[in-house]
């Protein structure tokens, strides 16, 4: 079977989309999902969240340009069920380059598609950077399902109806027609507020079969983990935000039957 394919975004920055990228790849692996984690932000935040260093050259910026393969730039992680195609600045340029070319809403898939159909990965994690240019586009045209890391808060809320609307162009134009709306992952919640609360309800009242059970708090562990190049579960396994992300990846287990495509590849439960 095919990889599974999520694209994590959201036109806001700061909303957690990187770090649910991270740490849900992570925790996928951790699981036995051998997962791929495709960094497609030019800041490259992913990449070093994951102890990587941007280098020249080693992003997918080159197979965009029909100039090697992907799988050339995939690397290995610490852990043996993760990998990464890395980001770096290369990557700044692809925006325009992108518009010149013919089919420019689907070179990313055109890239990625013999890994989506090799027995090697269970699910490919696409991150976006913090738009809705042409490089999320691509990531929409690529992936089968959008996960929307959404803040608790309610000026949040304003953007997720522009994001749906690009995925609903995108589908209903042809470009990529199965995509969907795979879940809304609701990030930074702080119980000492009523807000996140209110806005957690709002979107549960909107999406309820959309929105995840499993709710990202705001943690001073999740933010300092980057900065050392790992992800929660390398720098603090049993903090709240572990909890959380473990969760999630079960969550998406369940939802998107990655147990029947991991058993494939004899994978041990």
């Amino acid at each position: 079977m095919a990889a599974t394919v999520f694209t994590i975004a959201n036109q806001k920055g700061g909303v957690g989309k990187t770090t649910t990228a991270i740490n849900l790849a992570a925790a996928l692996a951790d699981k036995h999902i051998n997962t791929l984690l495709v960094d497609m932000d030019p800041q490259a935040n992913t990449t070093s969240g994951l102890g990587f260093e941007k280098t020249k050259g080693a992003s997918i910026y080159g197979p965009l340009h029909g100039e090697g393969a992907a799988q050339e730039k995939i690397l290995p992680t610490r852990n043996e069920h993760l990998f990464i195609i890395p980001s770096e600045v290369d990557l700044a340029a692809i925006e325009v380059e992108l518009a010149q070319k013919e089919d420019y809403l689907i070179q990313l898939r055109r890239c990625l598609e013999s890994l989506m159909r090799s027995f090697r990965f269970d699910a490919i994690v696409i991150d976006c950077p913090p738009s809705l240019g042409l490089i999320s586009m691509n990531a929409l045209a690529a992936a089968d399902y959008l996960v929307v890391a959404l803040q608790c808060e309610y000026l949040a809320l304003e953007g997720l109806g522009q994001i749906l609307d690009l995925m609903k162009e995108i589908r209903e134009a042809g470009v990529n027609p199965k995509l969907d709306l795979g879940g809304i992952v609701m990030t930074m919640y702080d119980l000492r507020t009523r807000l996140s609360e209110q806005v957690v309800t709002e979107v549960r009242t909107h999406f309820p079969d959309k929105i995840f059970q499993s709710i990202i708090p705001r943690s001073v562990r999740l933010s300092e983990a980057p900065s050392f190049g790992k992800s929660i579960f390398e720098y603090e396994p049993n903090s709240a935000g572990a909890v959380a992300y473990r969760k999630l990846a079960d969550e998406v287990i369940a939802r998107f039957n990655l147990d029947n495509t991991k058993l494939k590849l004899g994978g041990a439960s």
